[in-house]
């Protein structure tokens, strides 16, 4: 993913409205309806391109107790709120 980890806990309240998110140092929880997510991250080398940096997450999104139409509503949502630019 494409921002800093800081970038990245601040808009996941809003992403993953209306579960409760607990941020770690590492990840964050989120509680689902019938289970939870338990994201974790870590930081990446930064992808340069001449003079651009552009800095780099590798998340790991793992649901435990969330049936599949649960984890599609929150991923959809998640994919659309942390987009940016573009078209």
């Amino acid at each position: 993913m494409g921002c800093t980890v800081a970038e990245l806990g601040h808009w996941l309240p809003g992403a993953a409205q209306p579960h409760a998110v607990e941020l770690r140092a590492d990840g964050a929880d989120v509680s689902l309806d019938a289970g939870r997510l338990r994201l974790r991250w870590e930081a990446l080398a930064p992808r340069r391109i001449a003079l651009l940096s552009l800095p780099r997450l590798r998340l790991r999104f793992a649901f435990e107790g969330v049936d599949e139409p649960a984890r599609v509503r929150f991923m959809r949502r998640f994919d659309l709120y942390t987009q940016r630019g573009g078209g």
